[in-house]
């Protein structure tokens, strides 16, 4: 019983609320036994005593007799004390001694004081001109406080109490759906997890409720997605391997059945399995190198990099295969560039594979353009073709492991097939460029060419 949030939430309002009644029926017992308002009545009483006395001392403080009828008549004590605090007078010789009066430090118009056995007396005190002190006390009057409770109060107080616990306990029902609901929305979702049939579960409750159910969103969208990945991973990668282990299988078989029988049939399925299983081993060094990239362990040697000598030494390498393929290089280096702070060997693998899928897409007499120039607190580097493009559907997935635009993205007789990529090639580059704190990004238009855009940091 009890066990659960909303039976927690609920129990706990209940509690608040009677303590609440609890400690109100205190303060008003408390109060009623301080009894102020007939305490206010003794004070005027004494007050109009003490006037009396103050305005017609020479009458009464040389007349004991007048002293006593005034004090009867009134129902108070008078005493007289003279300078050295010894006792002069008091109309009430029967009862214990009261002590001299403290003084009135905080102004109060009654003091209280107790007297040899105990009883408390409220009293004022005042000077003569003479310089004894005047002092005129009553006892504090005292009423069956518990009868008066008993009688007057606690019927109201129950019945009160009793309405406001059945309301505040309807309030607290409610409330604690209004807060555990959601979450428990949230405990069903997570226990279903990891059907494919689970949903976002709905924003409702208080703000912080709403907060947390969407964080768990939020979290359960990134796996799904991560599974999803996975899945297309693991699928994309059985389907790429499949290819050359296909071509290994059925020329190794072809060379133990001796069906290339001939020295040249056997060289050709020798050469097919060596570029097949060259293929697979690059694929696999690949895939490592985007793990490693991808979970932040990769080996990154950051230094000062020269963003424009870098990219002059790209042209230079691939400067023959451009002129093989009829295509014109062009690097266009700002002259107030930054240097960067940077992988260079990195840096290199990027833009190495950006120009040789610009040379391979772009057809003869066409131009390939590598820029850098500084924007604000960042270098702008780009690679730019005037090839065929990509399609603007194929753009968002661009990145994508595995992933490979149309096969008729090709020219000068150049097929997705002679060109055996795998796809890996852009999503390593995206990384890479990531784990240098940078961006990048690429615009393309069918037919009018492709241009990737690399954004990094300026070195400190």
């Amino acid at each position: 019983m009890f066990t659960s949030l909303r039976s927690r939430l609920w129990l706990s309002y209940a509690v608040v609320v009677t303590v609440s009644l609890t400690i109100v029926a205190l303060v008003l017992l408390i109060f009623l036994i301080r009894n102020p308002v007939l305490s206010r009545q003794t004070q005027q009483q004494l007050k109009q005593v003490q006037n009396i006395l103050t305005n017609n001392q020479p009458a009464f403080l040389d007349d004991s007799t007048a002293l006593q009828e005034l004090a009867d008549q009134h129902g108070v004590r008078i005493l007289i004390f003279n300078a050295a605090r010894q006792l002069l007078l008091d109309t009430n010789t029967g009862d214990a001694a009261l002590p001299f009066p403290r003084r009135n430090v905080v102004n109060r118009a009654s003091q209280t004081a107790i007297d040899s056995s105990g009883r408390v007396w409220l009293y004022t005190a005042t000077r003569t001109a003479t310089g004894q002190v005047l002092v005129v006390a009553a006892p504090r009057p005292k009423v069956p406080v518990l009868n008066v409770f008993a009688d007057e109060f606690l019927s109201p107080i129950i019945q009160g109490g009793l309405i406001a616990l059945l309301l505040s306990l309807i309030l607290a029902f409610a409330l604690s759906r209004w807060v555990a609901d959601p979450l428990q929305q949230v405990v069903v979702a997570a226990g279903q997890y990891p059907s494919d049939q689970i949903k976002p579960v709905q924003l409702r409750g208080p703000h912080e409720v709403q907060t947390l159910t969407r964080a768990f969103n939020s979290m359960l969208a990134r796996v799904q997605s991560s599974q999803q990945s996975q899945r297309d991973f693991v699928a994309n990668v059985s389907h790429e391997m499949k290819t050359p282990l296909t071509s290994i299988h059925g020329f190794a078989q072809a060379i133990l059945d001796d069906t290339a029988n001939t020295p040249e049939a056997r060289k050709k399925a020798a050469q097919i399995i060596y570029d097949e299983s060259a293929r697979m081993y690059r694929m696999s060094l690949d895939l490592l190198e985007l793990a490693r990239l991808e979970s932040g362990t990769a080996d990154l040697n950051m230094s000062q990099v020269d963003a424009g000598m870098l990219l002059r030494g790209i042209v230079e390498k691939f400067l023959p295969q451009a002129q093989k393929a009829d295509v014109e290089l062009v690097v266009n280096i700002s002259r107030d560039l930054p240097p960067i702070t940077a992988d260079g060997d990195r840096l290199a693998q990027v833009f190495t594979n950006l120009v040789d899928n610009a040379l391979k897409f772009t057809p003869a007499q066409g131009r390939v353009t590598l820029s850098a120039k500084r924007s604000v607190a960042e270098v702008e580097l780009s690679v730019a073709d005037t090839g065929i493009g990509v399609a603007s559907e194929a753009l968002p997935y661009l990145f994508d492991r595995f992933y490979q635009a149309d096969p008729s993205r090709a020219s000068g007789g150049v097929t997705d097939a002679v060109r055996r990529g795998a796809g890996l090639g852009l999503a390593i580059v995206k990384e890479i460029i990531q784990a240098h704190g940078g961006k990048i990004a690429v615009r393309s238009q069918a037919g009018s060419g492709t241009t990737f855009t690399i954004h990094l940091p300026v070195a400190a």
